[in-house]
């Protein structure tokens, strides 16, 4: 097996930068009127209404729920209905003033998350694709508090 089969990619492009410092989203802010969007919105070829804004690595928990069942229509990609297992959601607010959502890396049963706890983005396997690569997703999970802003 080759290393080209075996190193990870994101699921989609431009979703995250990721360096020494950690892993941040890439949000667009819009030209027009400075507003921070994510993802990047659709746009005509040629056309470069936004510019990529990398938030911050941490954010505040807004709210989360857990998905309890495997969602049934695309673009849902994941485990076939035999593998699925429940995962945490969340609304994490950064303080460039967007609400991002996407999955929490935690234990679903441990009870440890509260609405204002402080979240990093980070990088979770999602699936393995036909070429067994392994596929990536940003999600968030809560900080430390010895590493709190480290």
């Amino acid at each position: 097996m080759n290393d080209a089969a075996t190193s990870a990619r994101m699921i989609a492009p431009d979703l995250v930068a990721t360096g020494p410092d950690g892993t941040r989203i890439v949000a667009w802010r819009r030209r027009t009127d400075g507003r921070i969007v994510f993802p990047m919105p659709a746009q005509q070829a040629g056309e470069r209404d936004c510019e990529p804004v990398l938030l911050r690595r941490h954010g505040t928990l807004w709210s989360w729920t857990v998905q309890r069942f495997r969602p049934k229509t695309p673009p849902y990609i994941g485990p076939d209905p035999e593998a699925f297992r429940r995962y945490a959601v969340g609304y994490v607010e950064f303080p460039e003033g967007i609400i991002v959502e996407g999955r929490i890396d935690v234990d679903v049963d441990s009870g440890g998350l509260q609405i204002g706890t402080l979240m990093e983005t980070t990088v979770i396997p999602l699936f393995t694709d036909c070429d067994g690569r392994p596929v990536q997703i940003y999600a968030f999970r809560p900080v430390e508090q010895h590493r709190a802003l480290a």
